[in-house]
């Protein structure tokens, strides 16, 4: 292996020179919008400035329609969610995850759902492409007049008792970020129900306004995602910054996990929106890839004392960015990440602590106990199902693991 060769902790999308340069693409006409309306089998979708612009825009929508200000969120999340939420001047209520799941805990969501009339929505996250257990939510919602906004910023592809994630509740918003699959480097895109096409339509052109040098930039910063994203060179933008605020102790930053609520909102361009069409037939195919690795990981490992995989339900489909491992002890997870630390080959975690344990989130909702996803937090990894793994590659992570 190469010093500097990096395996990206996620699935991406490795960009070719015709998918970004739209000259080369003038024989294919179509629209990104239309890609996922087909894909998802929806009415109506909206490409946004990322996936928490999109996710902003349904909760701006929805404060036009009901006196509601309350948004359950699961307690193991990206912290950009909860900051949206304040941004929409709207609060947070957070409930815990069930054990070595990414499911919420579901007798204290129903518990909260009855005793709580002021509930606006739940964020029913499909977390690492993993369903949901959709089906009690659904329930949960219709049953107390509760709106429900599928977070599918992870899960594009992934379909749960045979339709898409993204289809299933009243409103879903996918993240079209570098490294999440399909990418236009800074991007993501809406669904909603039809009778909430126009409210949404209305909310955007209210609030979100062109900016062509901030969208200049993400233009030239996808060049460099096709530069840099490959194992040779994805060292120098990822692994680097990482050690240097690691140095720092700053460690939210050195995970990219530290937001400020004053996200960008601004317009993507019809050449942005054409790179992403030209990806979306690859869609499926990458997919397959993914799961072809999350099998070979399956096969390999499951069975091992003191290891949990958090993996599809049967009958559901995940797309698989990355497989998660839960350790039974916190101190063999310590030692998974000391061991493979700096060995490129993509082992990582999703989110550092609990949603309620960020220091800098700490004034945005009422302290409560997530013991649940604080156990997720000091106990998992996730191994990469990047299409840059090689299959000695696959066996040394296999090998390493069965050792700890």
């Amino acid at each position: 292996m190469s010093l500097f060769r990096e395996i990206p902790p996620t699935a991406g999308l490795h960009l070719s020179l015709k998918e970004l340069l739209p000259i080369f693409n003038h024989n294919k006409p179509g629209h990104l919008e239309d890609d996922f309306t087909k894909y998802l089998k929806v009415p109506y979708a909206q490409i946004t400035y990322s996936g928490t612009a999109a996710f902003y825009i349904i909760l701006e929508s929805l404060k036009n329609i009901s006196p509601r200000k309350t948004v359950i969120i699961p307690s193991f999340i990206c912290p950009l969610v909860p900051l949206a939420i304040i941004r929409a001047g709207l609060k947070v209520l957070v409930c815990d995850i069930e054990k070595n799941s990414f499911n919420f805990q579901r007798e204290k969501l129903k518990k909260i759902c009855s005793e709580n009339g002021d509930i606006l929505s739940i964020v029913a996250l499909h977390l690492g492409g993993i369903p949901i257990d959709f089906e009690p939510i659904k329930e949960l919602a219709e049953k107390n007049g509760i709106f429900i906004i599928e977070d599918c910023a992870q899960s594009l592809g992934a379909i749960y008792r045979g339709k898409p994630t993204g289809s299933l509740g009243d409103f879903a918003f996918f993240s079209l970020c570098r490294g999440k699959g399909l990418t236009i480097y800074e991007g993501g895109a809406l669904t909603s129900k039809p009778e909430f096409a126009g409210l949404i339509k209305e909310t955007t052109k209210q609030i979100v306004k062109d900016n062509p040098l901030s969208e200049g930039l993400k233009i030239l910063e996808l060049f460099g995602y096709w530069i840099f994203y490959r194992p040779l060179l994805f060292w120098f933008v990822f692994r680097l910054p990482q050690i240097f605020w690691e140095l720092q102790g700053k460690t939210e930053k050195a995970f990219i996990e530290y937001f400020d609520v004053n996200f960008p909102l601004h317009r993507v361009s019809e050449t942005r929106k054409n790179i992403g069409h030209y990806q979306f037939c690859r869609l499926t195919k990458e997919i397959h890839g993914q799961r072809k690795k999350t099998t070979y990981y399956l096969n390999r490992l499951n069975g091992i004392a003191g290891i949990k995989i958090i993996a599809e339900s049967e009958g559901d489909y995940s797309n698989y960015p990355y497989l998660t491992l839960v350790f039974d002890q916190p101190s063999k997870r310590k030692q998974a990440l000391n061991i493979f630390k700096d060995s490129g080959l993509g082992i990582s975690g999703i989110y550092l602590s609990a949603i309620t344990d960020y220091a800098y989130l700490k004034d945005i909702y009422a302290p409560d106990e997530c013991p649940n996803a604080r156990y997720l937090a000091e106990r998992h990894i996730t191994l990469s199902t990047s299409a840059f793994l090689k299959n000695k590659e696959l066996d040394s992570i296999i090998e390493k693991i069965r050792r700890i």
